[in-house]
C-alpha cells in the first residue's frame, strides 16, 4: 500500500492549476486541488475576465457619441457603477461556480483551504495533513506595493474592480499593461485620469512605435500621462481626498479621489513555505523551474505567475496541461512556448506577437520594417481622431516575418489570426500573395508595401 493519499496535489485554483488538475484526473490519477480564496485564480476573479467586462463598459461613451456620425439620436445617457460592479460580480461568481462544478465531474477531489509544506511529500491544509506523489503550485501573483509614505492609502487592481464609488478623479502610478488599461476604463467611465510612470515612456519591452502611438492616442482622450515622474507620497486630506506629491519630471502636488498604482506583480507564495519542500527561488522570487515546469524538487512543479516565467493565463493553462500529461500521459512534451501572442486592452488594443523592431535587431544584422498608420473606416463618418497603426518586422535576408504588432479597434483578434501564420514560417511574399478581406482593417497587413530596411549598430 503506498502512503500517499494523493498521486497529485494541486496548490492554486487558477486557469493554470484547474487545466493541470482536469488532466491529471482523465489520465486516471487520483487528485484533488486546493484553493484559498474562490475558484478561477486571477483570471476570472479579479484579472482578465473582469477586467475585459470593464474595457466593454467603457467604450459605450464613444459609441453612444459616435452614433451621431451615422444618423443616429442617441437621448441623454447616464451610467451607473454600482450597477456595472454588480452584473460583474454575477458573472464571475457564475464562472468560478463552474470552475468548481468542472472539476468535481472530472474526479478531482476539491478543497477550500490554505496549503503549507510540511516536508516534500506532506502538506497541511488548514491543519489536515496530505501526503502526495507529485505536487504542483499554481498559486499565480499579487500586486506589488511599493514602500510610499501614505501607500496604505492607495488601491490596486484588486481593489479597483470593487470600489463602492466611483472616483472622479484618479491617479495611476505605473506604465505597464494594468495601468494603461485601467486608465482607459476609468476614463471611458467619465472619470479624470493622470497616469504617473517613472520611466521614458509607457509599456517597457513593447515595440517602441506601438509605445509611442498608444500614448498619442490616451493624450487624444485627454488622459494626463506624466513620463519621468514619481509619486514621493500620499496624504489624506480632511475632504477626504488624496493628496500626491510628485517629483521628477512632473514637480508638486495634485489632489484624486482615488489612487491605483499598478507597479508590476510578484509571486503569490503567502503561508505555502517552499523552502520548507526544498524548492528554490529565482532572484526575482519566482519559483524557478526547468522547460518542462518542475522545480529543484523533482516531484514537485510550477507553473503560471508564481514561476519566474511568463505571466499570461494561457501559458499557465498549457503548462498545466503538459504537466499533467507529462506525468500521467504516454508521451512527455514540454509547453511550447515559442511565439507566444498578447494583447493589452488599452483604448485603443494592442495586439502584438513575435519580435519587437528592437528584439529583432538583437539577434539579426538586419531587419526590414513594414508599416503603416491610417483612420479605420468608421472614424470616417463619426469624426472621431483616431488613427490605427500596424507594423511587420520583417528578417532581411530570409523574409520570414518576425513580428507583427497593431495598434487599434479589434487588434487582439486580428494578431490571433497573424500568430498562426508566424508560427508557420509565413514570408513577407506569403503576405503579400494573400487576398485581404474589404474594407477591413485586417487587410492593411496585406497591403504593405513600403519597407525600411534597419540595421543593428556597431557596438
Amino acid at each position: 500500500m503506498s502512503d500517499f493519499e494523493f498521486d497529485f496535489f494541486v496548490i492554486g485554483g487558477g486557469s493554470g492549476g484547474v487545466r493541470a488538475a482536469r488532466v491529471a484526473a482523465g489520465l486516471g490519477a487520483r487528485v484533488a486541488i486546493v484553493e484559498s480564496s474562490r475558484y478561477g485564480g486571477t483570471c476570472v476573479i479579479r484579472g482578465c475576465v473582469p477586467k475585459k467586462l470593464l474595457v466593454q463598459a467603457a467604450h459605450y461613451a464613444e459609441d453612444f457619441a459616435d452614433a451621431a456620425g451615422f444618423g443616429w439620436t442617441v437621448p441623454p445617457t447616464a451610467f451607473s457603477w454600482p450597477h456595472l460592479v454588480a452584473a460583474k460580480e454575477t458573472e464571475i461568481s457564475r464562472l468560478s461556480r463552474i470552475y468548481q462544478d468542472l472539476l468535481g465531474r472530472s474526479g478531482v477531489t476539491v478543497l477550500q483551504g490554505a496549503a503549507r509544506f510540511i516536508d516534500p511529500h506532506t502538506l497541511d491544509v488548514d491543519g489536515r495533513r496530505i501526503r502526495a506523489r507529485q505536487i504542483l503550485i499554481a498559486t499565480g501573483g499579487k500586486p506589488k506595493r511599493p514602500a510610499v509614505p501614505g501607500i496604505e492609502h492607495a488601491i490596486t487592481s484588486d481593489e479597483a474592480f470593487d470600489l463602492p464609488v466611483f472616483p472622479q478623479r484618479v491617479l495611476i502610478v505605473g506604465g505597464g499593461y494594468i495601468a494603461v488599461e485601467f486608465a482607459g476604463i476609468f476614463n471611458g467611465l467619465g472619470a479624470e485620469v493622470t497616469l504617473s510612470y517613472r520611466g521614458e515612456q509607457i509599456l517597457r519591452g513593447f515595440d517602441d512605435d506601438v509605445r509611442r502611438h498608444l500614448q498619442e492616442e490616451m493624450g487624444k482622450k485627454d488622459i494626463s500621462i506624466l513620463l519621468g515622474s514619481t509619486v514621493a507620497r500620499l496624504d489624506r486630506q480632511a475632504d477626504a481626498r488624496l493628496l500626491a506629491s510628485f517629483t521628477g519630471a512632473s514637480e508638486g502636488a495634485l489632489p484624486f479621489d482615488a489612487v491605483m498604482y499598478a507597479t508590476g506583480r510578484a509571486p503569490n507564495l503567502g503561508s505555502l513555505d517552499p523552502a520548507a519542500a526544498g524548492v528554490e527561488l529565482a532572484p526575482g522570487g519566482g519559483i524557478r523551474v526547468d522547460a518542462w515546469s518542475r522545480t529543484s524538487v523533482s516531484h514537485i512543479y510550477a507553473v503560471g505567475d508564481v514561476t519566474d516565467g511568463i505571466a499570461l493565463t494561457p501559458v499557465a493553462i498549457r503548462q498545466g496541461a503538459a504537466v499533467a500529461n507529462n506525468l500521467f500521459g504516454p508521451t512527455p512534451l514540454a509547453a511550447d512556448l515559442a511565439l507566444v501572442p498578447s494583447a493589452v486592452f488599452s483604448q485603443p488594443p494592442i495586439g502584438t506577437v513575435g519580435l519587437s523592431e528592437a528584439a529583432a535587431l538583437e539577434q539579426f544584422a538586419e531587419v526590414d520594417i513594414y508599416q503603416s498608420s491610417f483612420r479605420p473606416l468608421r472614424h470616417a463618418l463619426s469624426g472621431r481622431d483616431e488613427r490605427t497603426l500596424i507594423k511587420l518586422v520583417v528578417a532581411s535576408e530570409s523574409q520570414r516575418i518576425l513580428g507583427a504588432h497593431m495598434v487599434g479597434p479589434d487588434a487582439p483578434e486580428i494578431i490571433q489570426g497573424l500568430a498562426v501564420a508566424l508560427r508557420m514560417g509565413a514570408t513577407k511574399a506569403d503576405f503579400d500573395a494573400t487576398l485581404g478581406i474589404h474594407p477591413t482593417s485586417a487587410e492593411e497587413f496585406m497591403t504593405l508595401r513600403d519597407r525600411q530596411t534597419r540595421r543593428r549598430h556597431a557596438q
